[in-house]
C-alpha cells in the first residue's frame, strides 16, 4: 500500500520563511527613501554653499573692503587738498585774513582725513608687507611735509608781503614740500587705492564665477530630488495598488517650491553682486578719484601764481590733469578750454562713462564753468594784474570748483544710492532663503517619514 507524502514539512517551511518577493519590497522601499532623502540632503547643501558665498561677496563689497577703499581713495584728495590749501594761503600774501584763516582750518581737516585714511588703508593691507611699507612710507612722507609747509607758512607769514609771488625764501621751502607732495606722496597714494582695490576686484572674480556654478548646481540637487521624489511615490503607488499618496506630494511640492525660491534668490545676489560692482563700487571710485584730480587741479592753479619760473610746468600739470577727467584732443590749454565750451556728445577720460542722465548733465555744465572761470584767471595773471589774479583765483574760480566738486558729489551720492540698494536687496533675499529654509527642511522631512511609514508597518 502506497502511503501520501507527508505535507507538514513545506507547511512549516511556508510559514517559517516568507516569500522572497514580500521580503524584498520594504527593503526596497528603504533604498529608495534613503536616496530621496540624501538627494534633497544635497539639494539643502547646494543651497547653504551658494547662498554662504554670495552673502560672503555681499559683506566683503558692501560692508568691509568695498567701502574701505572708497575711503582709502580719500587720501589722495585729502593729501592734495593739503598743499592746495598752502598754496593758497601763501599767495593771499598780507590781505584776505579771514580767507586765510578758512584755508588753515581747512589744511587741518584734510590732515585729520589722511591719517584716517591712512589708518584704514592698514587695516586693508592685513599681512601684505609691501602694502604695510607703502603705509608707513606716506606716514613718513606726510611728516616731512608738514615740516616743509609749516616753514614755508610761517616765512611767508613773516615777510608780509603783498597778493601774489611770495619773496624767494618762501617759494624755495614751499618747492621742496610740493615736489614731495606730488612726486612722492600722491603717487604713493594713488597705488595705495589700486592695491586695495585689488581686495574687491578679486573677491568680486571669485564670487561671479562660484554663484552661478553653485546655483546650476542647486538647480541639479533639485531636479535629482524632485526625481527620487516621483519615484518614490510611483513604487508604492504601483506596488501597494494605491493612488499617490497626498504626504509625498506635499513633500515634492514643498521640495519645488525651495528650490524655485532657491534658484531664485542665488539669482537675485548674483545680479546683486554684478550691479553692487559694476553700477556701485566702480563708478563711486572712479569719482572720487576724478574729485580728487580736480581738487589738485586747483591747487595747480595757485602754484602757478606762485612760482613764476614754474609757471609754465603748472599750466602743462593743469592740462594733464583736465585731460585725464575729461579728454578733448587739444594741443595745450587754450584749446582745451575752447573744446571745453563748444562740448561735445560723447565724452571720453575718466568721467566719460560716468556723464548719464541729469546729474551727469550738471557734472558737465559746472566743469564747463570751471574751465571758463580758469580762462579768465589766466587772462588776469598774464596781464601782470596779480592782485586781480588772486582775487580771481579765491573768488569765481573758487566759487565755479565748489559748485562743480558738488555736482561730482551728487552724481557720486546716485551711485552711492545704488550701491547701497543693490547689497541691501542681496542680503534681505538670503534672509528671506535663511528664515524659510528650517522650515522647509522640516517640512520635507516629516513629509517623506509620513509618507513611507505606514507602508513600512504594512510588513510588520
Amino acid at each position: 500500500m502506497t502511503l501520501a507524502p507527508p505535507t507538514q514539512g513545506p507547511l512549516v517551511q511556508t510559514r517559517g520563511a516568507p516569500l522572497p518577493v514580500r521580503r524584498s519590497v520594504p527593503g526596497r522601499i528603504r533604498v529608495i527613501s534613503g536616496i530621496t532623502v540624501a538627494s534633497l540632503a544635497l539639494l539643502f547643501a547646494a543651497l547653504a554653499v551658494g547662498s554662504s558665498s554670495a552673502r560672503d561677496g555681499l559683506r566683503v563689497i558692501g560692508r568691509d573692503a568695498g567701502p574701505q577703499v572708497v575711503a582709502t581713495a580719500g587720501l589722495y584728495l585729502a593729501l592734495s587738498d593739503m598743499d592746495a590749501q598752502v598754496a593758497n594761503v601763501l599767495v593771499m600774501g598780507d590781505q584776505y585774513a579771514q580767507q586765510r584763516k578758512e584755508a588753515l582750518a581747512q589744511y587741518e581737516r584734510r590732515r585729520s582725513e589722511a591719517n584716517q585714511a591712512l589708518l584704514k588703508a592698514f587695516e586693508l593691507s592685513g599681512d601684505n608687507p609691501a602694502e604695510r611699507r607703502t603705509v608707513q612710507s606716506v606716514l613718513d612722507g606726510l611728516g616731512r611735509y608738514e615740516r616743509l609747509a609749516g616753514q614755508a607758512l610761517l616765512l611767508d607769514e613773516r615777510s608780509g608781503h603783498a597778493p601774489g609771488p611770495p619773496p624767494q625764501e618762501v617759494v624755495g621751502t614751499y618747492r621742496a614740500a610740493t615736489d614731495l607732495m606730488r612726486l612722492v606722496l600722491l603717487p604713493q597714494a594713488y597705488n595705495l587705492t589700486l592695491e586695495s582695490g585689488t581686495i574687491v576686484r578679486r573677491t568680486y572674480d571669485e564670487k561671479a564665477l562660484m554663484v552661478p556654478l553653485v546655483r546650476a548646481a542647486v538647480l541639479a540637487a533639485g531636479l535629482i530630488a524632485l526625481g527620487c521624489l516621483i519615484w518614490l511615490q510611483l513604487f508604492l503607488a504601483r506596488r501597494f495598488r494605491r493612488v499617490l499618496g497626498p504626504a509625498l506630494l506635499a513633500a515634492t511640492v514643498t521640495t519645488a517650491v525651495a528650490l524655485v525660491f532657491g534658484v531664485n534668490v542665488l539669482g537675485q545676489d548674483e545680479q546683486a553682486l554684478r550691479t553692487a560692482k559694476s553700477a556701485g563700487f566702480d563708478s563711486v571710485l572712479t569719482l572720487a578719484k576724478a574729485r580728487a584730480i580736480s581738487n589738485s587741479m586747483q591747487g595747480d592753479q595757485s602754484r602757478y601764481l606762485l612760482d613764476k619760473e614754474r609757471a609754465d610746468t603748472y599750466e602743462h600739470t593743469y592740462l594733464d590733469k583736465s585731460l585725464s577727467v575729461i579728454y578733448f584732443e587739444a594741443g595745450n590749454l587754450d584749446a582745451y578750454h575752447d573744446k571745453v565750451a563748444e562740448g561735445s556728445e560723447n565724452f571720453l577720460g575718466m568721467l566719460g562713462p560716468e556723464i548719464v542722465g541729469k546729474e551727469g548733465d550738471d557734472v558737465v555744465e559746472a566743469y564747463r564753468g570751471f574751465q571758463a572761470a580758469d580762462t579768465r584767471f589766466r587772462e588776469l595773471a598774464l596781464s601782470g594784474r596779480a592782485n586781480d589774479a588772486v582775487a580771481a583765483r579765491l573768488g569765481p574760480v573758487t566759487s565755479e570748483f565748489d559748485s562743480y566738486d558738488r555736482s561730482l558729489v551728487a552724481l557720486a551720492d546716485t551711485h552711492q544710492d545704488v550701491f547701497t540698494r543693490a547689497i541691501s536687496d542681496g542680503e534681505g533675499a538670503l534672509n528671506n532663503l535663511w528664515r524659510l529654509l528650517p522650515y522647509a527642511i522640516g517640512a520635507i522631512g516629516l513629509l517623506v517619514i509620513a509618507g513611507v511609514w505606514p507602508r513600512l508597518k504594512e510588513y510588520r
